[in-house]
């Protein structure tokens, strides 16, 4: 249920802004997708008891970072300071434990636990990485 409502509370309006206004908002709501994305495939990974939804995390939490630094620095001149909707993204990367601090209890301990671990460590150090990048691009 909670990854339903992630997907159309939070991944319907980024991909809405992907797709509309400036340079800026597009990056800003293309990060913002992949964070959302990535705590998508781990709610969805621990409800099914799939865990190779768990690898796709691990995947974009490297991925999704990576992509937006590689955008910001190509569109770096149409990219407005600060972008749009840039506000809205601390909220996500500050709330990432509380969806991941209930998976890590519910996985409980064990080589699964671990790379909650490091998904939520990737998740957190990606969105502050990117945040600072897009605010001085």
């Amino acid at each position: 249920m909670a990854a339903a409502v992630l997907i159309v509370a939070g991944l319907g309006p980024s991909l809405w802004g992907v797709a509309r206004g400036g340079a800026g908002r597009r990056v800003v709501a293309q990060n913002t997708a992949t964070l959302l994305l990535c705590l998508v495939f781990l709610l969805l990974a621990q409800g099914y008891g799939r865990p190779a939804y768990t690898d796709l995390a691990l995947v974009t939490s490297v991925l999704g970072p990576a992509g937006t630094l590689v955008f910001v620095r190509l569109l770096g001149d149409e990219i407005e300071a600060p972008p749009p909707g840039l506000r809205l993204l601390t909220p996500l990367v500050v709330g990432t434990p509380a969806t991941l601090v209930p998976l890590c209890v519910a996985t409980g301990p064990g080589r699964a636990l671990l790379k909650l671990l490091l998904i939520g460590a990737l998740l957190m150090a990606g969105g502050i990485v990117t945040s600072k990048a897009l605010r001085h691009a």
